[in-house]
């Protein structure tokens, strides 16, 4: 049982957190893709989440 509640709660919840984190953290190009993922991933948190680590990774600025 516990196994489950892992695989279904604390896994998405990693997945939603670490995107946000990832976004926050990141500059975007033009700026108000940033806040567009926010949206997105607190609206469909386990959908965004996926589409931003496969889409909006591309769309960020690289710093260096």
């Amino acid at each position: 049982m516990f196994i489950m509640a892992i695989i279904f709660y604390l896994i998405p919840f990693l997945i939603v957190v670490s995107a946000l984190v990832d976004i926050l953290r990141n500059e975007f190009d033009p700026h108000q893709n940033k806040v567009i993922w926010v949206i997105v991933v607190i609206l469909v948190p386990v959908i965004g989440s996926i589409l931003y680590w496969i889409i909006g990774r591309n769309q960020r600025v690289n710093r260096y």
